[in-house]
């Protein structure tokens, strides 16, 4: 498919259109350094089954988008100041809907994606048809990755980057988040390293900065100034779906609690044995609450 571009403010945001032209508008907002690859092919390939016209694009910073030459900040203490709020990356994403031609649209995040999916729904509620947060919170300091984790995490990257020196290939970065997801993954959906080859030998093509990049600090920088959305949750009136697993410690179960808790009617699905990523055992599942609660809209099709 086709990388189009759109304007937001001075910056370009790539994206890209799946699906049949009539199909019913569903944007999908990928979290923290991650690209629009991170939605898997498969995975889009079950919505556009279910009679969706998906855009997945790259947040600003990453991929193909506009990367800032803003200061990076190295540390989750640093003072740095934060080159953007999470308020620009959802304006980012009207912009991609402005540009594709849609006035709403029913709106997927994951992780960070799931924080400016939520501001969406706040700040922009005419544009969301329907609203998918899935292992996300609505705020930084809820369900946020305990000390422990933290530790064992930068514990076995320092041990990995002493044995093989950094990734610098999609065959050695595989290795190197497989050897990360036996801390973040899913006890019971094990990884497979050809499903993380299939990605990253297209993202690394596209942007070789990766997680630890400086887009990703810089976005990451964003969450941790972002604001408590609790109490604007709560005027939320779109049909949503809250989707966590149960074994994830990066964002943990509390922050999908909160945010269905926060959203009126709100239904929450915590799938066992799941982590902080998207197994492939998982995609028609997630495909069909999705559908479901799009269909709860009762939005006419084209």
């Amino acid at each position: 498919m086709a990388i189009l571009t759109a304007r937001s403010g001075p910056l370009d945001i790539a994206y890209e259109v799946l699906g049949e032209p009539d199909g019913e508008p569903l944007l999908l907002v990928m979290g923290l350094g991650a690209q629009m690859v991170g939605w898997p092919d498969g995975f889009c390939a079950e919505l556009t089954a279910r009679g969706f016209r998906v855009v997945r694009f790259d947040n600003r910073d990453v991929g193909l988008s506009t990367h800032l030459d803003g200061p990076v900040p190295e540390r989750a203490w640093s003072r740095v100041p934060a080159a953007y709020t999470l308020s620009d990356m959802a304006g980012d994403a009207v912009a991609v809907m402005d540009a594709v031609g849609w006035p709403a649209a029913h709106v997927v995040g994951a992780s960070l994606g799931g924080m400016i999916a939520q501001l969406l729904a706040v700040e922009h509620p005419d544009r969301v048809l329907s609203l998918t947060s899935i292992m996300s919170k609505p705020a930084p300091r809820i369900g946020r990755m305990r000390a422990r984790t933290t530790m064992a995490l930068v514990r076995r990257a320092k041990r990995l980057a002493k044995e093989r020196g950094r990734p610098t290939t999609p065959e050695a970065m595989a290795d190197f988040l497989l050897a990360m997801q036996e801390v973040t993954g899913s006890p019971g959906h094990p990884a497979e390293r050809e499903d993380h080859l299939a990605v990253l030998r297209v993202a690394m093509a596209r942007d070789a900065s990766g997680l630890t990049g400086p887009g990703a600090k810089r976005q990451g920088a964003a969450e941790r100034i972002a604001r408590d959305l609790r109490a604007e949750l709560a005027a939320v009136r779109v049909p949503t779906l809250v989707v966590h697993g149960d074994s994830d410690v990066v964002i943990r179960p509390e922050g999908g609690e909160a945010t269905a808790a926060a959203v009126p009617g709100a239904r929450l699905v915590v799938h066992p044995g799941v982590g902080h990523e998207l197994p492939r055992a998982l995609w028609p599942r997630l495909a069909d609450d999705i559908r479901a609660t799009a269909d709860q809209a009762a939005v006419p099709r084209p």
